[in-house]
């Protein structure tokens, strides 16, 4: 039986003693995550009681406690599973019984579910990043391409990028060891392709066809731009896996440049689908969350989750 068998057998028996499916979202200021909605709406066209819960660490409820301490709780309550994201993607690895390959070759989770007394980890990410820069930057150039992160999503982003066919990635990060390490490791496994780690500066002087941000500036929470805007020249293409803002100032200023762009709200969607679906056992629909996503507003807030979730 596979793993999405046996959770479909799960949502089953839940359903027929009308218990709700409750699943959460583990993060750091993420009160205008458009992910609740998403799921909640797309359970309940498929009939399901699936409830969704933030569980902020920004928050007095949880702010101070640990990490285990928080998943134990979430256990106990009865959760079905957590979606995971800055800045406890790595973090939880160790707390974890039962890794995916995607998971462990990442290094990275973004999706725990509880099953049996054990907790397994999987990392959907990299599909949703793939799927939505397959369906939106049709025909631009892959040559080469410069990520700037290489924490737990920057992982997913890089292999993700290299799977879409980017000939170059030059990876750049504030802790250069661990960019050196995302890049050593993806060039042994892309050995048809080149992947190195560079300095800031050194990143400056590189040519590339593409950017794309995976660090968490220019969230509402961390203005900015991680890059110099010397880097954004017209006839480059920016990506950014965050969003809220939807626009970052990294898109805003790559835009004025005539530069084509990609906003974090495909991955959003998509990484959100296969959650759903190891969540619950039940296949969603894309099109019905991606209009759930894009049909969300926020009082006083300009469409704002860092991506990831």
């Amino acid at each position: 039986m596979s793993f999405a068998d046996g959770a479909a057998e799960s949502v089953q028996s839940r359903s027929e003693l009308g218990r709700p499916i409750v699943v959460g979202l583990l993060g750091s200021g993420i009160q205008l995550s458009r992910t609740p909605r998403m799921h909640e709406v797309e359970g309940a066209r498929l009939g399901l009681r699936h409830i969704y819960r933030l569980l902020d660490t920004d928050t007095p409820v949880f702010s101070g406690r640990a990490l285990n301490d928080i998943l134990w709780a979430v256990e106990m309550a009865g959760f079905a599973g957590i979606n995971v994201t800055y800045p406890y993607k790595q973090a939880i690895l160790p707390l974890l019984d039962v890794l995916s390959d995607n998971a462990q070759r990442l290094g990275a989770v973004n999706t725990v579910v509880f099953r049996n007394g054990k907790r397994y980890g999987h990392n959907t990410d990299l599909v949703g990043f793939a799927e939505g820069f397959r369906r939106n930057m049709q025909g631009v150039a892959r040559t080469a391409v410069l990520q700037v992160g290489a924490g737990g999503a920057g992982s997913a982003v890089a292999r993700a990028l290299l799977q879409c066919g980017v000939g170059r990635l030059t990876i750049c990060d504030i802790d250069h060891a661990r960019a050196e390490g995302l890049a050593n490791q993806l060039a042994k496994d892309f050995s048809d392709r080149t992947v190195v780690a560079a300095s800031m500066d050194a990143a400056a002087e590189c040519e590339f066809a593409g950017l794309v941000n995976t660090t968490p500036v220019g969230m509402s929470k961390c203005p900015g731009m991680p890059v110099p805007a010397s880097f954004l020249r017209p006839g480059i293409w920016v990506a950014d896996i965050i969003y809220f803002p939807l626009e970052t100032e990294l898109l805003a200023t790559a835009r004025a440049l005539g530069c084509r762009t990609l906003s974090g709200a495909a991955m959003a969607v998509f990484q959100a689908v296969r959650a759903f679906e190891l969540f619950t056992g039940i296949a969603p629909d894309p099109a019905e969350m991606e209009r759930t996503f894009n049909s969300y507003t926020t009082p006083g807030a300009a469409g704002s989750s860092s991506n990831p979730e």
